[in-house]
């Protein structure tokens, strides 16, 4: 390993562990998450890019992020990384690591702050090779197929050495691209593929125009034991603050239809109890608590032997997912000493046949005994998730939500009687975007006047009840998620006019050609070519349509 300085000058904030190399003779690569730096560093994928690369005897590895909004300055505040505080343009390779498409747009404000030429083709050898992965990245890089050089498609740890050990600075962009997509598993570089549209606009071919591969392998890490992925700065500035994160496993075994999670990260996978043990006392020397992360937490075959580690070493902790049927008596004492104020539990739907449709797997008793235990054990505050608009959705099945937080309310009314403390419910309501790799990617959005008239149901359904609350993102924001989250190349185009007009979505949609909604809205057919069926995430065949038309047999 190269040798490596513990700075702790304050960047943004106060952080431990940040790692300073001297970038002669070495790689230079800035990796940018494209929001703000609070959010980048609460993302365990991007430390741990970070710290992996910065294990490299070759490379240096340096952090920038979309700076904060200033309402004192109109003009935009020049981005450079934070250890060094040199600019983008100074590095040999810009890596951005991204996890939602509502991100893209950052990443074009990013390069024009930085004089990067937003599109790949007018870029030059003097320009550094913008590269992206992350999970938006392997589940459609078509949106910015025209703005990056070189995507990975994967879990980036097996193959970072290798991209950095093809890697060179002094050759030609074109001569780096293609050496890594001919050499590296997971390279995906769009320039060297053409697409083709038929007449009604749909795409008719994807076909490689060098001799690259024409399906692109997605990068899977079979042994997640070898691999520790936990906080590697701790910085007051992020959003889980001073909470050491360690993730648990990748995965999810229940295989709700509308989640990506549960299929791109397949099989399921979970670190051993002794990896976690040591990751938990290696936290412990650096704060008092830590957060478990991971799509199913609760389905841990070893999690109380792991509630027992934590309680001993008197460690608090919190939980990025708890599911109602997996909630332990362990886990919920070890919340309880934890003195966590607030607990999440994610129904999706409130009827029992819409948690059919979507393969929920829990029932309405399950729920209803997991929000009483946690009120029991002093947690007064609960915070429920719910989706509207799934398909086969009902005006019933929407009434069905409101019914059933009534029930909850009814329950924890009586738990917080007991416990002689009384809290909020907090009610988040979401709307369905249909995503890549899942079930219900052949699905339409409800449009958004359908949306607004289900969120009223809630809302005006639960206004009158004590202690409860609804949160709802606008149904309009949801719609121009699903154009993105299924958008082809040609979405380039409405990115670029986005970027043009402030991030302003119903301007850029009045003024584009043709009808954009579409990608969100229309259903589509089974033997459709999808901007991403070029990505081979390893399912076996059919496996998603059969879970398609198995959710719509429940209706």
């Amino acid at each position: 390993m190269a040798h490596s300085e513990r700075d702790h000058k304050k960047g943004p904030g106060s952080e431990t562990g940040v790692i300073r190399k001297d970038h002669r003779n070495r790689i230079r690569v800035a990796l940018v998450y494209p929001n703000t730096y609070s959010v980048g560093m609460a993302n365990l994928g991007f430390q741990t890019v970070y710290r992996l690369l910065n294990e490299m005897d070759g490379v240096v590895c340096e952090r920038a992020f979309l700076p904060q909004k200033s309402s004192e300055s109109k003009s935009p505040v020049p981005i450079k990384t934070l250890e060094s505080r040199r600019f983008l343009g100074d590095f040999d390779v810009v890596a951005f690591s991204i996890s939602f498409e509502n991100d893209y747009s950052n990443l074009l404000t990013i390069l024009e702050n930085a004089g990067i030429p937003l599109n790949a083709g007018e870029r030059n050898s003097h320009h550094p090779l913008i590269m992206a992965g992350g999970v938006a990245c392997f589940l459609n890089p078509e949106p910015l197929a025209d703005f990056v050089d070189v995507f990975f498609i994967g879990e980036s740890e097996p193959a970072l050495h290798k991209i950095f050990e093809i890697f060179d600075p002094c050759k030609d962009h074109q001569v780096n691209a293609l050496n890594l997509a001919r050499n590296v598993p997971g390279i995906y570089v769009p320039c060297f593929y053409s697409v083709s549209y038929s007449s009604s606009g749909r795409i008719q071919s994807f076909v490689p125009t060098e001799d690259v591969p024409s399906v692109i392998q997605r990068v899977f890490a079979t042994h997640l034991n070898r691999i520790s992925t936990t906080s590697t700065i701790l910085t007051p500035d992020a959003e889980f603050g001073r909470t050491f994160l360690i993730e648990t496993g990748r995965g999810c075994p229940h295989g709700c239809r509308f989640c990506s999670a549960g299929y791109i990260y397949r099989p399921p996978r979970f670190r051993s109890l002794s990896q976690l043990t040591a990751s938990i006392e290696e936290g412990a020397t650096k704060t008092p608590r830590i957060g478990l992360v991971g799509a199913a937490v609760t389905d841990l075959p070893y999690l109380e032997s792991l509630c027992d580690v934590i309680q001993k070493a008197k460690l608090d902790v919190s939980f990025s997912s708890l599911r109602a049927d997996r909630l332990t008596d362990a886990v919920v004492s070890l919340l309880a000493l934890s003195h966590v104020k607030t607990a999440t539990l994610a129904p999706d739907a409130g009827s029992e046949r819409m948690r059919r449709v979507i393969k929920k797997g829990i029932q309405e008793e399950d729920i209803l005994s997991a929000a009483e235990r946690l009120v029991l054990a002093n947690i007064p505050n609960l915070k429920l998730y719910f989706m509207i608009g799934l398909p086969t959705e009902t005006r019933e099945d929407v009434l069905a939500i409101v019914d059933l937080c009534v029930k909850i309310k009814q329950v924890f009314l009586s738990a917080s009687r007991i416990a002689k403390r009384i809290g909020t419910i907090t009610v988040s309501v979401n709307s369905f975007v249909p995503k890549p790799f899942t079930p219900f990617q052949w699905a339409p959005m409800d449009p958004v006047k359908t949306l607004q008239q289900k969120l009223k149901i809630i809302q005006e359904g639960l206004r009158a009840v004590p202690n409860v609350r609804v949160n709802a993102e606008n149904p309009k924001h949801t719609l121009f998620q699903g154009i993105l989250s299924r958008g082809d190349r040609r979405t380039g185009e409405l990115l670029l006019r986005l970027h043009k007009n402030s991030g302003n979505w119903p301007e850029t949609l009045r003024g584009s050609a043709g009808h954009p909604e579409d990608y969100a809205l229309r259903k589509r057919p089974l033997d459709e070519i999808f901007p991403w069926s070029f990505i081979d995430h390893g399912f076996e065949p059919g496996l998603l349509v059969r879970e398609y038309e198995r959710a719509l047999a429940e209706s």
